[in-house]
């Protein structure tokens, strides 16, 4: 169809719907009510891109948009339809086809693994995910701030538990620096953090992380490549499912250089469940989406919203949403009645259809449809069937599906994780190192006591060594006393006394005037003096042996 994809048309080929390739990148929005024809509506326009080149991404919440990586089959229950509508809408060149496709899967069990790290998730998106209040989005983006300060690399899980406990241990620390950082916050976060656990969010977190060039290829015969996402299982965990295709889409934003209005997009974008992005979602959240909407057209890629009830999408976003397919809604209840009226006025009027009556009225695979044209104004409405898909309408099979990832052209590429030194790892160092400083601190401690105590012992030790001297000294001096008067009070010794006082009281004026007279007075003297000198010493000798 030219430079566009053909959408659908009316009985007989009238007023056929094409979109326009170069205004793709305007966005666009798929809506009706369950069961009347959204998922095969959605199967054709991917079709239509990947045929023109243009590489998709689509989250395959209930598993039928696999059924794109194969052709449809004359055997399948939708084939007599399909080919009597195709008829019915002039479509005489219909067949059926497969589309290259590349399985994803966060969980890695139905795809390639996706993967991204804490930092390339930044605070507000990890916030949204972990359903943090105002408070602790604080605290957390404080961890980014020190994380990345310190040079810290915040990969998975792990990574982010490991800073929040670095940051209680600092709290008193940070709290000075940046504001309240409370350890009850920081446990909150924790809390939250244990949750994602267990609902299977460590494993959108790791290495190696995405490379969004392998989102951007072709196949050998120029056909983009569409990259399903399993999110059937995803889908149990709305919070995350949102949130991962928010960051897809902001990395987009962010990687891809300006382009304004090219022939055709890089890359179209499609989100289905569109609601769960904008459920409770947080002022900051939605300003965000806005701006990543609003601007990611210029760098050529379009995003297209997928859900049941149009009013789901906020005004701020529905605004820049050029392209609509409306399929039928039910007005059972108030909030129906104001969807119908909501999409009647988003329409650019069409004289020859009553909105508000035709969208209750519409069968399925039949849907409102306004395209922008190629001067960029919305055609009016028209009520238009649309194109069967040529692709199977429908899940492939679980071996089909294992053929298929092993033979595309990531290979293994993200099959095997890597756990590389990061924030959790530097940490533990940090703490080891600190522990083993504390522990030679303690031993030296305990080393400088011990010293002290056994310089104390030897200082005693020392003075009852000097005590038990002075003491074995005067007992040495008390023997020797002893000694002498022992000595002194011999037999011998009392007799020598005895003489001694004897000689001297009696004799020993005499014996010195005789030693004098002898000595000066010449023979004489000395010859009476030795007669008594004799006697004396035989006095002596007699006391002796009397006694």
């Amino acid at each position: 169809m030219g430079d566009g994809i053909f959408i659908g048309a009316g009985a007989g080929g009238a007023q056929p719907q094409t979109l326009e390739l170069k205004r793709a990148n305007r966005h666009g929005l798929i809506a009706g009510a369950t069961g009347t024809g959204k998922t095969v509506t959605l199967q054709g326009i991917i079709e239509g891109f990947s045929t023109a080149g243009v590489p998709c991404f689509v989250a395959d919440v209930k598993g039928d948009l696999s059924g794109l990586a194969m052709a449809g089959s004359p055997q399948a229950k939708t084939h007599a339809i399909f080919t009597a509508r195709a008829a019915e809408i002039g479509l005489t060149d219909w067949a059926y086809a497969d589309t290259p496709v590349q399985f994803w899967d966060l969980y890695g069990e139905q795809g390639h693994p996706i993967r991204t790290t804490v930092s390339e998730m930044g605070p507000l998106l990890l916030a949204r995910l972990m359903d943090l209040n105002e408070v602790q989005e604080g605290v957390l983006t404080i961890a980014f701030h020190v994380a990345d300060t310190d040079k810290l690399l915040l990969i998975d899980l792990d990574d982010l538990q490991a800073m929040l406990s670095h940051c209680a241990d600092r709290a008193d620390e940070l709290t000075t620096t940046y504001g309240n950082v409370s350890k009850q916050s920081i446990g909150a976060i924790q809390r939250s953090l244990l949750q994602q656990r267990s609902q299977g969010a460590e494993h959108f977190f790791g290495e190696p992380a995405l490379d969004l060039d392998d989102f951007l290829t072709t196949d050998d015969k120029g056909r983009g490549i569409v990259n399903i996402l399993a999110a059937d299982k995803l889908m149990a965990s709305p919070k995350l499912y949102s949130t991962f295709l928010l960051w897809l889409m902001s990395e987009l934003f962010e990687a891809l250089p300006e382009v304004g209005d090219a022939d055709k997009p890089k890359l179209c974008f499609f989100f289905d469940e569109a609601h769960l992005l904008f459920d409770e979602a947080p002022k900051a959240l939605l300003e965000k989406i806005e701006q990543v909407v609003r601007l990611i057209r210029s760098k050529g890629v379009g995003v297209y919203f997928i859900t049941q009830n149009p009013i789901d999408i906020p005004d701020t976003v529905a605004g820049q949403l050029g392209n609509r397919v409306q399929h039928a809604l039910r007005a059972f209840t108030p909030r129906d009645q104001a969807a119908v009226k909501s999409a009647a006025e988003t329409f650019r009027a069409n004289p020859g259809v009553d909105v508000a009556t035709a969208i209750t009225e519409l069968k399925v695979g039949e849907a409102l449809v306004s395209l922008l044209l190629p001067d960029g104004s919305p055609s009016p409405v028209e009520r238009t069937l649309i194109k069967p898909p040529a692709s199977r309408v429908g899940p492939v099979t679980p071996v089909e599906r294992g053929v298929l990832i092993q033979t595309d052209a990531i290979g293994d590429k993200y099959d095997t994780l890597v756990d590389r030194e990061s924030a959790e790892e530097l940490l533990s160092a940090k703490t080891a190192e600190a522990a083993a400083a504390a522990a030679a601190e303690r031993a030296q401690n305990d080393a400088e006591k011990a010293a002290a105590v056994q310089a104390k012992a030897d200082a005693v030790a020392a003075k009852e060594a000097e005590r038990a001297r002075i003491a074995a000294d005067k007992e040495a001096v008390r023997q020797t006393r002893e000694a002498e008067r022992a000595a002194a009070n011999s037999p011998w010794n009392k007799a020598v006394t005895s003489a001694t006082r004897a000689a001297s009281s009696s004799v020993g004026r005499q014996v010195a005037n005789e030693i004098g007279k002898a000595v000066l007075g010449g023979g004489r003297a000395s010859k009476a003096g030795g007669g008594l000198v004799g006697s004396v010493l035989r006095g002596v000798l007699g006391g002796l042996f009397r006694r």
